[in-house]
């Protein structure tokens, strides 16, 4: 029996261009044209049409043939799997619906990445293009008892190509094309005597912006990145393999993690954005946490001279006059993104061969650096708003309040306005001490800056052991243990903005100068810390372990039965904090803000009695899972299988919230129970491949993720998916290659689940009027207990008159808050809305409300059933060809090739409906290669994306103190270009 092939050995090739370079001699090759290409690199292997698995594989020539560059390629051939990049600087690998849709530190990836079998932790390996690879796979459904490192949604495992022994190769290819685009790559094999070989590889890409900045007049979203690989493999004796790697990875450029940010505007600033559609239209700036905390009707209510203020919730907002250009890859901002991110990773493996028996054993070490920055907004904003609060700002430092407060000001407006009130704005940079612009670490424009900053560094290593039987008889064995370790040091998602430095040093000057006598009477002069948001998880780690095995009984010679168990263990730890003008810090204070005497009053834990300086939780996770399998060989090119595998991801810890809502503290681990059916199948000797597979879902406890408080909070829902897949290549002659795709899916919200839909507060009642909340920005909703609108309503009123006369303990009179508003009747809102004061709510629906025939307050909004919607990242359906001809001119071959695929609709959200629909979309590609005699040398034209598509991938709802804005992640342009190449 022949088993080692699902575990060390290569499979097939989807469609090839040139023939493929054996990796051995011991490899064979079937023909050059998309055949199969069984690779034997331990004496055993099994062919992919052998293998009872859902699995696609793409060889290096189909990898160049099909124009697969990089992940966001691959989706477009490979059926029911899309590819998007998210929100922040992360990517999700979507099998069968099933992505990585939660979003935080402590979240495990569904879809397991792996770099020659062994799995990889925040890789940033799908950041580069692809290059020297031996092969991709890519394994749809649960592979916990194969791969060591378990994933509900299946598995990609790149295998890079190792030295050859005994011959010395080299390559290298130059390519240029639009956006200035230079790539080059490069290898060279070197023998080191017979058993030793030396392979080093590399890639660099330099290209201009796809995105042109008209603001600023440049061009952003460009690439400059570098990747280097090292291999070396000794074979010490015929039985005996080891292999070390070392591979690392520079980028450092202006990329944009954001294509574009849409809106269809909400004119009351309640929302920010409404509930119908996604225009190209700004949001309204006065719903966002900036607007609120520096409004006349805050600063109101907390007794502060209004001529402060730099504008008001019920007046233009600073993006009213503004527009968004319609062209996906055209924006106006004015700060300039920047990308940072470095990986290295250290590989290392023996296999040895005792017979019957084989061992192997490998490790991996993985240290990751990324920082990246961009426009928060997409936009620039109106500062001539700012002039009246900023003028007496200044006003207040030369003395304007009295001598008394000007020592309170000065400092201040020394920070943010150095040349008065009329000249450069400067804005806190992202950075760890939490001074900011106030400890001079500070950006300065003519312009009111908004960004934000996402930075994380992390290392993490694992050493994984499997143990392989290859009797004779009819059972066999894989038995496997896999431990790893993560440690992840620094992670932080900061947003920083003009108004934010404003507000925390006019609150903070004001606050420390009118402290009552009876706590002590004025403080120093001081700032409210941090200047900026940032959601910070100070220390996690995560040690995970399992064991796995399979066992292999063969009836007959057609009919085989594979059983395999796993066993997995998950321990995670994390401390982490959230700060938003927190706590006094004084100017005199140098260093971390955290050494602050008035610290004491910063909880970062408030389900903790006391006040916590960090926040500390820990869980653990275990689950025995497993899989069985029956396949049967017709006859040797015709296999039909059925196989049952249950899939587990573990639980984790949601982050800080400022403010606080209430949400679990935890999230659990998923569960699937996957079944499956296939069938694969050749004919006439190789003229038609087609494999043919269907399968069903129970999903239990599905982790998704929405904004709560400007963080990622993560709940869990169950679901049911179903759908198949068929994937066929047409060889009608050897000249011909037809490649062809197709897959159905269906994804269903199984059981009743009640959320809060964070582009609709009111749930969709009429009876409800949704609240911005002018202390913090976030909003929350009222709801009549009796169904009574104009109960709901009146009670709102009365409730802001209390607010205007003072009559609430605590609130200043002279807010001059207005009665409820509706929303535009096109705006997918029920509710009506006004900005007030939740916490004024909270207290007073049980009491108060009793008059307006009863009132519920709902903190987080009032919750929907999210029962029978489909999966975010979705697409019902999903289709593929290629055609590639190659004709020959006596030594040389022309091969021209073209691609078509098609993804269906999807949704970008849980909840649905037309705001959150993702279009279908088409992406052609083409390309012509003239091959030299012997393959020693080629020329090719090419061209990606000829339409030009700005094909939305993915969607992301940000938080309702930011505007509810959505931002979009896209495809990229259409690129084309000229590439040569030459082979030793």
């Amino acid at each position: 029996m022949k088993f080692k092939g699902l575990i060390g050995s290569s499979i097939v090739a989807m469609a090839v261009a040139t023939p493929a370079y054996a990796q051995d001699s011991a490899e064979t090759e079937r023909d050059a044209f998309g055949g199969e290409i069984v690779v034997t690199a331990q004496r055993q292997a099994e062919r992919l049409q052998d293998v009872p698995i859902a699995v696609s594989a793409f060889s290096s020539e189909a990898l160049e043939a099909q124009q697969i560059k990089t992940p966001s390629d691959l989706q477009l051939t490979l059926p029911n799997v899309t590819f998007t990049k998210t929100n922040f600087t992360g990517a999700s690998f979507t099998i069968r619906g099933i992505g990585d849709l939660c979003v935080g530190t402590t979240c495990d990836s569904a879809t397991a990445i792996h770099l020659n079998g062994d799995p990889l932790f925040s890789t940033r390996l799908f950041e580069t293009e692809f290059f020297d690879l031996e092969r991709i796979e890519v394994l749809r459904g649960p592979q916990g008892t194969l791969f060591g490192r378990n994933a509900t949604s299946g598995v990609v495992n790149v295998i890079t190509a190792k030295p050859k022994l005994g011959t010395f190769e080299a390559a290298a290819e130059g390519e240029y094309g639009n956006y200035n685009s230079i790539k080059g790559k490069a290898m060279v094999n070197i023998p080191l005597g017979d058993t030793m070989g030396l392979r080093v590889a590399g890639i660099y890409l330099n290209r201009d912006g796809y995105t042109k900045n008209n603001f600023l007049n440049t061009r952003i979203d460009d690439r400059d990145l570098y990747s280097v690989r090292g291999s070396f493999r000794w074979e010490p004796s015929p039985d005996t393999t080891v292999d070390l790697l070392a591979s690392y990875f520079h980028e450092r450029d202006q990329r944009t993690r954001i294509q574009k940010q849409l809106c269809q505007r909400d004119p009351t600033g309640i929302l920010g954005c409404l509930n119908n559609r996604l225009d190209n239209s700004p949001f309204n700036g006065n719903a966002t946490f900036t607007a609120a905390l520096t409004s006349r009707e805050f600063l109101a209510i907390r007794g502060i001279p209004q001529a402060f203020a730099l504008g008001s919730l019920y007046g233009t907002d600073v993006y009213a006059n503004t527009t968004i250009p319609k062209d996906a890859r055209t924006v106006n901002t004015a700060y300039t993104p920047s990308y940072f991110t470095s990986e290295l990773t250290l590989q290392g493996q023996i296999e040895h061969n005792f017979g019957p028996i084989a061992l192997q054993v490998s490790g991996q070490y993985q240290k990751v650096k990324l920082d990246a920055s961009q426009d928060y907004n997409s936009n620039v904003g109106n500062r001539a708003l700012y002039a009246t609060g900023l003028a007496t700002l200044q006003a207040a430092a030369n003395g304007a309040l009295g001598a008394a407060f000007t020592p309170y000001f000065a400092p201040v407006a020394a920070a943010i306005i150095p040349n008065g009130p009329t000249g450069q704005l400067c804005t806190s940079l992202a950075e760890e001490t939490g001074q900011g612009v106030y400890g001079g670490n500070a950006i300065c424009s003519a312009q009111s800056l908004q960004f934000d900053r996402s930075n994380q560094y992390n290392s993490s290593w694992s050493a994984e052991t499997i143990l392989t039987s290859d009797f004779d008889g009819p059972f066999n064995f894989l038995l496997g243990g896999i431990y790893a370790d993560y440690h992840l040091t620094e992670n932080s998602y900061y947003v920083n903005a003009f108004p934010i430095d404003y507000l925390t040093g006019v609150l903070g000057a004001f606050t420390a100068a009118t402290n009552p006598a009876s706590a002590g009477g004025p403080l120093p002069p001081s700032f409210l810390g941090t200047p900026f948001f940032r959601n910070n998880t100070d220390d996690l780690k995560i040690t995970s372990y399992g064991l796995f095995g399979e066992a292999y009984f063969e009836f007959s010679d057609r009919l085989k039965l594979t059983a395999g168990l796993r066993y997995n263990n998950d321990k995670k730890s994390v401390t982490a904090r959230s700060t938003l003008a927190s706590f006094l810090v004084p100017h005199s204070l140098t260093g971390d803000i955290f050494a602050s005497p008035f610290v004491g009053s910063f909880d970062a834990d408030p389900g903790t009695p006391g006040n916590q300086i960090i926040q500390a939780r820990s869980v653990k996770f275990n689950k025995l899972t497993g899989r069985a399998v029956l396949d049967y060989k017709i006859t040797d090119d015709n296999l039909l299988y059925a196989s049952y595998s249950r899939g587990y991801k573990s639980g984790g810890i949601n982050p800080p919230l400022q403010p606080i809502f209430a949400v679990p503290e935890s999230f659990r681990p998923e569960q699937v129970d996957a079944f499956e059916i296939g069938s694969k199948n050749t004919f006439g000797n190789g003229a038609l491949q087609l494999n043919v597979t269907g399968f069903y879902y129970k999903y239990k406890d599905l982790q998704l993720s929405k904004i709560v408080a400007r963080t990622a909070v993560n709940d869990n829902v169950s679901a049911d998916i179903y759908g198949f897949e068929v994937e066929g290549i047409v060889r009608p002659d050897p000249d011909w290659v037809i490649n062809l795709g197709f897959s159905y899916l269906h994804t269903k919200v199984t059981d009743d689940k009640f959320t809060s839909n964070p582009r609709d507060f009111g749930g969709g009642r009429s009876d409800a009027v949704i609240i911005k909340d002018i202390t913090n920005a976030a909003n929350c909703a009222v709801a009549s207990s009796s169904g009574s609108v104009a109960g709901v309503n009146a009670y709102v009123n009365q409730i802001q008159t209390l607010i205007n006369t003072g009559a609430i303990p605590g609130v200043a009179a002279g807010a001059n808050l207005q009665p409820t508003t509706a929303f535009p009747s096109d705006g997918g809102i029920a509710s009506r809305g006004a900005f007030s004061i939740c916490s004024v709510m909270e207290a007073t629906a049980a009491t108060v409300g009793q008059a307006f025939g009863g009132i519920q307050y709902f903190s987080a909004g009032i919750p929907v059933n999210i029962k029978g919607n489909q999966l975010p990242q979705a697409p019902n359906y999903k289709f593929s060809t290629g055609v590639q001809y190659t004709a020959h001119m006596g030594d040389l071959t022309l091969v021209p090739r073209f691609d078509l695929a098609y993804t269906g609709e999807s949704y970008g959200s849980i909840f649905n409906g037309n705001v959150n629909r993702i279009k279908g979309y088409a992406q052609v590609n083409a390309q012509m290669q003239l091959n030299g005699p012997d393959e020693k040398w080629y020329v090719k034209g090419f061209i990606q994306n000829l339409f030009n598509s700005a094909s939305v991938t993915g969607l992301y709802i940000t938080d309702q103190s930011s505007g509810n804005y959505t931002n979009v992640f896209t495809l990229e342009p259409r690129r084309y270009g000229i590439a040569a190449g030459v082979k030793f």
